[in-house]
């Protein structure tokens, strides 16, 4: 790494308050709980690095979940895997909001959390009802919201860990 770098990170750690490593899980599981509580068609919330390592999750109650705990942290790699390569076309096609899909048994979709250069930090995972009517309207309206209002606390998180 360049040593401007760091020395800049080192900078910015002097001017930024400290986040431990315990108030981050947390930040992390307070988004994936607030977000699960937005509607009843949400069915799973989950904020994987940019590496699509897991960071926290949150399931609606009662649920039967489609996926192992193996498999959803694969799913994750992956989606992390084609949002960083989503954010490489921002340049063209302006920045990206979302990407879902729809699924016989559910609807996914899936939520960068990047800085201004487009450099992604986060990923929000989430799962839907089958029969969701307004799933635009939800991510738009409701839930990409909620996201803005959690993302300098969590791109601050990113940076007091390195």
């Amino acid at each position: 790494m360049n040593w401007w770098i760091q020395f800049d990170k080192f900078k910015l750690r002097g001017k930024l308050p400290f986040i431990s490593m315990k108030r981050k899980t947390n930040l992390f599981q307070k988004v994936c709980d607030e977000v699960i509580s937005l509607d009843d068609s949400i069915r799973f919330a989950g904020i994987s690095d940019k590496e699509g390592i897991l960071l926290a999750v949150s399931q609606r109650q009662n649920l039967r979940p489609l996926l192992s705990d193996e498999e959803r942290a694969q799913y994750a790699i992956t989606a992390a895997t084609r949002q960083y390569t989503r954010l490489r076309w921002e340049y063209h096609l302006g920045r990206i909001h979302y990407a879902s899909s729809r699924y016989e048994h559910l609807a996914r979709a899936t939520i960068p959390i990047a800085d201004v250069n487009s450099t992604l930090y986060y990923v929000l995972l989430l799962s839907f009802d089958p029969d969701i009517q307004n799933l635009h309207k939800l991510i738009m309206g409701t839930i990409i919201p909620k996201v803005r209002k959690w993302k300098k606390r969590l791109l601050l998180a990113n940076i007091e860990s390195n």
